[in-house]
């Protein structure tokens, strides 16, 4: 990512909001499975009990719950989040190639959305299928592709958007303006999307029945670290992959002049401030927003959490400070 040309940065001044604590967590021990690339951001399961992740070369593996990897595709990008489809086809969020739909026995692939609005469609996310075929998924940034993503936290503004592909192909905005738009998940009954913006620290509902359907309403809000991707837990519970800590340094930037953020854009990756690492995860109740579940400990070869999901009694993560997915134990995170 280092090596590739830098587009300039906007940045302006903004608020990140407060920041309120977390339940204490169990620290609970992981078992560290390699993987033959760099950070896998996304985990998800198959029926076969499989779990599938995308390494940042762009090669998509599938992880047998023995350990056992296999590479089976090369998206010819960075795959981020990943979804078993309605058709057994694996949902790929590629950037900068779009929105990708896989082949999971050979690998093949195809594209269902690489532009939005008569442009690009750089940073896809996230994405859910609901059981109509419809496809939800996010841009975190509509500025800049993941090979930079630091630029959009360093501009602070809210370049981020919650689409939505009907099963005829069409395309149609919901939201907009979301800060770094991530992690989707549907809630167990269907009536609502849960979404995280990972700048703006919150997890929200959009409501897709009932009275309240189009409407957005917060779940958890002034969360103390960066919200990745989400899943929904076997009993409803909403999973969420914490990458980072919030950072009072940040927060003075992102307040601070503009000038000084294009400076520091400006600089080697090497000089450029770094979240802290750590191995974090949480799970909300879906209507009250209450911790219910999680972990919080460190480990040398595997953290900066940013994808999760449940699958034979563990709790699988995928990340970006390493080159691992790791599991704990489901029965040891209840609080």
């Amino acid at each position: 990512m280092s090596s590739l040309r830098k587009p300039p940065i906007d940045p302006v001044r903004w608020q990140p909001p407060p920041v309120d604590p977390l339940p204490d967590l169990p620290s609970a021990p992981l078992t560290v499975v390699p993987v033959p690339g760099n950070a896998p951001e996304d985990v998800v399961a198959d029926a076969d009990g499989h779990i599938w992740t995308g390494l940042d070369d762009g090669r998509i593996v599938r992880i047998t719950p023995s350990g056992a990897v296999t590479v089976v595709a090369e998206t010819g990008g960075r795959p981020l989040g990943l979804e078993v489809g309605r058709d057994g086809r694996l949902l790929v969020c590629d950037s900068p190639r779009g929105l990708l739909a896989m082949d999971m026995r050979t690998g093949a692939l195809e594209t269902l959305v690489d532009e939005v609005d008569t442009r690009d469609l750089r940073f896809c996310s996230n994405a859910v299928e609901l059981a109509d075929g419809t496809i939800i998924f996010t841009e975190s940034t509509s500025a800049f592709t993941y090979a930079h993503y630091l630029g959009a936290v360093l501009e602070a503004r809210g370049r981020g958007s919650l689409y939505r592909r009907d099963p005829d192909g069409t395309v149609l905005t919901l939201l907009s303006g979301l800060y770094f738009a991530n992690g989707v998940t549907p809630t167990a009954d269907g009536s609502a999307l849960v979404f995280s913006q990972t700048q703006g620290r919150s997890l929200s509902k959009l409501w897709l029945t009932g009275p309240r359907a189009g409407t957005v309403t917060p779940l958890a809000v002034h969360l103390p670290g960066m919200p990745d991707n989400l899943s929904t837990g076997a009993d409803g519970r909403i999973w969420c992959a914490m990458v980072a800590p919030a950072s009072p340094v940040a927060d003075r930037l992102a307040n601070g002049s503009p000038l000084l953020r294009k400076l520091i854009w400006r600089l080697p990756e090497a000089l450029q401030p770094k979240a802290e690492t750590t191995v974090w995860a949480v799970a909300f109740d879906p209507d009250s927003g209450d911790v219910v579940a999680g972990l919080r400990t460190e480990h040398p070869s595997f953290g900066m959490v940013t994808g999760v999901v449940e699958a034979d009694d563990r709790l699988w993560m995928g990340c970006i400070g390493g080159r691992a997915v790791a599991w704990a134990e489901l029965s040891a995170l209840t609080l």
